[in-house]
């Protein structure tokens, strides 16, 4: 998969996405500042959301349109969707904005008029969200453009996730990741399963990710020791400017240092690579070594009492040290000089 020219998957370092969300509390300005603060804190990605309270609902206040529990508990949906959406006025000037910054730019529509819109605005890649995997008809409308997609998989079946995976491949869009995610928010790193995440690539042949909702950095990191190669968190300038999902997301700081973790971790998963390393060099001489240990006259037989294998690496290899007991020294030896061949032979 490639976004913009760059690569997705093995081999290269993990996409780092920045998700908005609400937390530019209906500023434009809030909005773009969060632009380049997430350009600052090491984000490769800028992302946000498209849709109307209208497209993804209805203003109803019936029961069914409640929520009952979590972070929006008691909320009524219309109410909440009006009061976090981005306008859409705003979001070709968003991306303009992440352009200017040096940021990649995407979106998650939610109904076929937020594709075209965005479309029309000049999107390259696109997100399908969580709660959006079973709409298989508008996953269809996404990747009939045939642009890459990144599609969350927050409380999918296997099932789910195969439905989705042959609606995308039923237009010819190959380019396409799956995200391991938990559509909670805030999420625990207890219910996380990463092992599902690097099962979702075994199985569908695509690179994978994680969308994180926890608190902190842990589940990313792993996530990447794990195979990731699409990070996403939501990121705030800080939670005391209060939106609908400040709660859990990080502030720069915190997305900063994520980020210098990932890539530490990425360092540190490196290739398969046996023997010593550069930084081992100068401490290979304090292996074991066949050493003198007691003054060894010129004829003498060596044995256990007069040669050992110690520290440091100086002398012949201890897998020498049977074959050396029991030889004779050619010349005069000193306590705790090291043992090589050509000092001793055969006996006479």
């Amino acid at each position: 998969m490639r976004i913009r020219g760059r690569e997705i998957g093995a081999g290269a370092p993990a996409y780092i996405i920045a998700e908005m969300s609400a937390n530019h509390g209906g500023s434009i300005e809030r909005a773009k500042e969060i632009i380049h603060a997430a350009k600052e804190a090491g984000a490769d990605c800028i992302k946000i959301q498209t849709y109307t309270a209208d497209t993804l609902t209805i203003d109803c206040d019936n029961e069914y349109f409640h929520i009952g529990d979590g972070t929006w508990k008691g909320e009524n949906l219309y109410q909440l969707y009006s009061r976090a959406y981005t306008p859409w006025e705003w979001q070709g000037e968003l991306k303009e904005e992440a352009e200017k910054t040096g940021i990649d730019f995407f979106s998650t529509p939610f109904d076929n008029t937020a594709v075209d819109f965005l479309e029309s605005i000049g999107v390259e890649f696109y997100k399908v969200a969580s709660f959006e995997l079973v709409d298989l008809p508008l996953i269809r409308y996404i990747a009939s453009k045939g642009k890459p997609m990144i599609l969350s998989t927050g409380m999918s079946s296997l099932a789910e996730i195969d439905e989705a995976v042959a609606a995308v491949r039923s237009t010819g869009n190959e380019e396409f990741a799956l995200l391991r995610c938990a559509s909670a928010y805030p999420a625990i790193t207890d219910e996380m399963n990463l092992m599902t995440m690097r099962n979702m690539g075994e199985i569908f042949g695509v690179p994978v990710g994680l969308s994180d909702h926890s608190m902190g950095s842990v589940g990313a990191v792993t996530a990447v020791a794990l195979g990731a190669k699409i990070i996403e968190k939501h990121f705030c300038l800080d939670r005391a400017l209060e939106s609908a999902d400040s709660s859990f997301s990080m502030n720069p700081a915190e997305f900063k240092q994520m980020v210098q973790d990932i890539r530490q971790a990425e360092r540190a998963i490196g290739v398969v690579k046996y023997g010593k390393t550069r930084q081992e060099e100068s401490n290979i001489i304090f292996r074991r070594s066949v050493f003198c240990v007691k003054d060894i006259s010129r004829g003498e037989r060596l044995t256990p009492e007069n040669i050992r294998i110690i520290r440091p690496g100086y002398g012949m290899a201890p897998k020498y040290y049977d074959a050396a007991l029991g030889q004779v020294a050619l010349r005069d030896i000193k306590k705790g000089e090291p043992i090589w061949l050509e000092m001793i032979g055969a006996c006479i």
